[in-house]
This record gives structure tokens, C-alpha cells and sequence, in this order.
């Protein structure tokens, strides 16, 4: 069992009990300084004082500091998977290291109850200079395993990693996949009790992260706790029960995966630049004929949802308001992949959705796909606004809404879809 405190040790007198508990966090913060010089000067001050007894109230930001983490409180029990979202700087990588022991938290505590596996790097814990076969015994005695041990398990890593034609070979000449394909191999033998893993599992290809994702399942069914920080929203809901969303720093939202991730693509899209917008007119001073209000997605129970399995009914909602009566009107949405190549667009012209004229006022339009058949991603949904005989659009919503699609069930691939068998002879 490990504490991690602002004060440096837990208090010998407290009853902990922490059976059913594999990590507690409570009230934990980390502060940085953005200038080198000053943190340079308040780390001398800082031990020069510890010397003579003077402990610094490392709670306290001085001019420069600022809080990476502050305040994050959550709990996990054995065998629990969760993860950590949020947008690049909120503090996910550094929350990860206070959980791992290579930062100490500047106040609250942190308490890690088993062994820890941890993946967090490319290449943390590794010697370049030193060959694959005897970075395993470096990297395995790290995370506390014994020599024995890693002779037992050593075939099982390297097909695990299946990095044996460059075993021999240099770390420093292995690709970044191949660096993540060891570290994870090894942190999955060790058996940890908490499997902490970062967002470097992108770095392999696909077919490395699924076997990973599939050892992770069968290494939680033991009772191991899973921590997982990825951008993926996907994987976050396919692979986590509850999920920590952080935004600056601070916690900004924590429950199910499903509900917190909604949380997080919310603001991602309310904190976008403003929209991006196309009118006849050059005057910006002058009223567009109508203006997008938004676009919701509703599953077949007609819940508004931003996760959908492919294959699955989707309906569309696009509300706006028309400002000026409006002849032969033309609505149409976009479908693009996290690439930015556009995969699927509907639009009411093309489609022969002919309306002759939208009167002043609040309007709303569904589109109904019965089957949405598209491959396993997240995809940003654009929606515009356009006016035939005025020849352009009126108004634009670029790339505001997104879109995850999961994997259907008993799907083999990315997409499922339907077929008819016949026997013929």
C-alpha cells in the first residue's frame, strides 16, 4: 500500500480500510511553475528551508505557479475500469504520474493499495543502449518482478510484444510501436493490481490494439483495476465504466462513461470558434434570411445521443429559424471521419425533398436513416441552410456536431451488413 501526500506520509494513527479500495484520491493538486528561473530559486528555497525546519505550505501558488491538478477527488474499487478524458493541458498525463508516484501531490492525498503496472511513456524505463532481452529484465525488476519470475514469463512477453527477430537489438533502433508493444507486454505479465495506461496505446497499429484491448478485458475479469486516458471517446465508453472528465486542470464532470463523455463533447463544441458563416450579403450588419439553432441525434427510442452502432436507425433534428420568408429552401448535412474525408452527405434537393417556401418563424426538419451503415468512428456532422434561387447558402454549421459509431454486435469488422442466404444446390 502506497500514500501520497502533500505532508509526504499518512498518518499512523488513521484507520484505512481499503479491501474493496484499489485507489483513493482525495482533494489531490500538482502545481508547476511556468518560468524556469523561478522554479529553479523556489525548489533551492524550498530545501534550504526543509533543512532548518521551515516547511514550505506547498497549497500556496506563488507568482509564476499555477495549478495543473487541483482538487480531484474519486475513488476505484478492485476490478473497476475508468477512465480520464479532456482536452490536451487539462491535466490527464499529470494525474496519471501522481497516481504512479513519479510526482507527489503539492496538497490533498493519494492512496494506491497493490501492485502498479503502468504505461504512460514511449519508452519510459528503458535502457536505448541495452538490447530488447535485457530491457525486459531491467524494465520487469522495476515494476517488481523477479528474476525468476521473467525467465518464467520471458517466451510469453516476447510473443506478446512479437518483437522476436529484434530482441537482440538495440531499444534505440526500435520504432515507437515497438517500444509501446514491450512496455505493454511487460506491464501486462507482471500481474499488477492497477493497470495504468496513457494515450501512447494509439501509437501501435490496430491489430496490436485490439490484442492489447483484449488483455486488458481478461486481466480485469482477474480483479485488476484499469485506468485509462485516451481521446478516443470510442474506446473510453467500449473499455470503462465510469470516466473522469478534467478541463483545465480542475474536475469538471464524473459519473458513467456515456454521460460524462456526452459532458465533454458538449463543451468541446460550445467552446469552438464561433461558427463559421456564408451570406449573400457582404453587409455583416445585415439579418441572414434564416439561422441554424442546432442539430441533435436520436437513437430508435427517440433519445438524444452522440453514440450510435452501426447499422442502427438514426434520426437527424435540424432546428432554425427562418427570419424572412423563404423560396425553395434547401437543408442538407454532412458526414465526416476523424480524417476529414467526407463519408456520407444527404441533401433535401438531391434527394428530391422538394419544399416550396419556409414562412418567418421557428422550423425543425428530421431525417430519418433507417439504417446508418457506417464503419466504426467518430465522425463531425456539418449542416447548412441554402436558398435555390438565391444560389448560395444562407447559413453553415461546420464540423459542430460529432457522431460516435460503435461496433455492431456480432459484427466481423467495422460495419455489419444485412445479407440474404440461399442454398442453391
Amino acid at each position: 500500500m502506497a500514500y501520497f501526500s502533500s505532508g509526504g506520509n499518512q498518518d499512523p494513527g488513521e484507520d484505512v480500510t481499503l479491501s474493496d479500495i484499489a485507489v483513493r484520491c482525495e482533494h489531490a493538486g500538482k502545481k508547476f511553475c511556468k518560468s524556469l528561473k523561478k522554479s529553479m530559486l523556489y525548489g533551492g528555497l524550498d530545501i534550504f528551508g526543509s533543512v532548518f525546519g521551515a516547511v514550505p505550505d506547498s497549497t500556496i501558488l506563488r507568482p509564476e505557479e499555477f495549478w495543473a491538478v487541483d482538487e480531484v477527488s474519486f475513488e476505484l474499487k478492485r476490478g473497476e475500469s475508468f477512465g480520464i478524458i479532456g482536452p490536451n493541458g487539462s491535466g490527464k498525463s499529470t494525474l496519471l504520474k501522481m497516481l504512479n508516484g513519479i510526482f507527489m501531490p503539492d496538497k490533498g492525498r493519494i492512496t494506491v493499495n497493490g501492485k502498479m503496472g503502468a504505461l504512460i511513456q514511449v519508452g519510459a524505463g528503458f535502457h536505448p543502449m541495452l538490447s530488447g532481452r535485457e530491457n525486459i529484465y531491467i524494465n520487469g525488476a522495476i515494476l517488481g518482478m523477479t528474476k525468476k519470475e521473467l525467465d518464467r514469463k520471458f517466451d510469453s512477453i516476447v510473443d506478446f510484444a512479437d518483437i522476436s527477430d529484434f530482441l537482440d537489438s538495440p531499444v534505440k533502433f526500435y520504432s515507437s510501436g515497438m517500444y509501446v508493444r514491450l512496455g505493454f507486454a511487460i506491464a501486462v505479465h507482471c500481474e499488477p493490481d492497477i493497470l495504468l495506461i496513457d494515450e501512447i496505446l494509439a501509437v501501435g497499429d490496430k491489430a496490436f490494439q485490439i490484442k492489447c484491448y483484449q488483455r486488458m478485458h481478461e486481466i480485469k475479469k482477474k480483479g485488476t483495476t484499469i485506468i485509462l486516458v485516451s481521446h478516443n471517446e470510442y474506446v473510453v465508453r467500449e473499455h470503462t465504466g465510469r470516466c473522469l472528465y478534467l478541463n483545465h486542470g480542475k474536475q469538471r464532470s464524473m459519473g458513467p462513461s456515456e454521460e460524462t463523455i456526452n459532458v465533454y463533447i458538449k463543451d468541446v463544441y460550445e467552446q469552438r470558434s464561433q461558427q463559421r458563416t456564408v451570406n449573400n450579403s457582404q453587409d455583416p450588419n445585415k439579418q441572414k434570411y434564416a439561422e441554424i439553432i442546432g442539430l441533435k441525434f436520436c437513437n430508435v427510442q427517440g433519445r438524444e445521443t452522440s453514440f450510435i452502432e452501426s447499422g442502427a436507425a438514426l434520426d437527424v433534428f435540424i432546428e432554425f429559424m427562418v427570419h424572412e420568408d423563404m423560396d425553395k429552401p434547401i437543408l442538407g448535412v454532412n458526414f465526416y471521419a476523424d480524417d476529414g474525408a467526407l463519408v456520407y452527405g444527404a441533401n433535401s434537393h438531391y434527394e428530391q425533398f422538394e419544399v416550396k417556401e419556409f414562412l418567418r418563424g421557428p422550423h425543425s426538419v428530421k431525417i430519418h436513416i433507417p439504417h446508418f451503415y457506417l464503419p466504426t468512428n467518430d465522425y463531425l456532422c456539418s449542416v447548412v441552410v441554402a436558398q435555390e434561387n438565391v444560389g448560395n447558402l444562407i447559413d453553415w454549421h461546420d464540423s459542430r456536431y460529432k457522431l460516435v459509431v460503435g461496433r455492431a454486435p456480432n459484427a466481423r469488422g467495422l460495419l455489419k451488413l444485412p445479407t440474404q442466404w440461399e442454398i442453391l444446390k
